[in-house]
């Protein structure tokens, strides 16, 4: 999938505190569980790129979750995010992935494992530790988070 470790962010400044901890391989910016039906793609689109403004030197992606909602990933694709999940289990799921790679991007079957920023204070020093932590881990680590 992506080499760099995923975060679940809700909102900028999550964002950017995962932007901030980002170590080497970067950070895989993922909006929440079917979050594209919520706020929509623009929203995300517009999130991750003012995060990414405060951090122009960190390498990251973005991925938006679609849920089983197929519809949803051309109007994300339209809005130029490349990285977006969708159940498998959706019928047009093969003909969307083939269309998502002829725009150079990459529909994922499930959510990578991610550490929630949803569920972390950042307001406190361990809170800003556990993301680090998270940012640092190996390719192989297998914790997973998202609960």
């Amino acid at each position: 999938m992506t080499a760099a470790p995923a975060v679940v962010v809700h909102e900028v400044a999550q964002a950017r505190a995962a932007l901030a901890a980002a170590g080497p391989r970067g950070v895989l910016l993922l909006s929440a569980p079917g979050a594209v039906a919520g706020m929509g793609a623009a929203w995300f689109r517009a999130l991750v790129l003012a995060a990414a403004a405060s951090h122009p030197r960190v390498r990251w992606q973005a991925a938006l979750d679609c849920g089983a909602a197929p519809g949803h990933v051309l109007g994300a694709l339209r809005m130029g995010l490349r990285m977006l999940v969708l159940d498998p289990g959706v019928p047009a799921f093969a003909g969307l992935a083939a269309l998502v790679a002829a725009e150079g991007g990459l529909l994922l079957p499930a959510r990578p494992k991610a550490l929630d920023l949803g569920r972390v204070d950042l307001r406190r020093p361990g809170g800003q530790a556990m993301v680090a932590q998270w940012l640092c881990i190996t390719p192989d680590d297998t914790r997973d988070t998202t609960g």
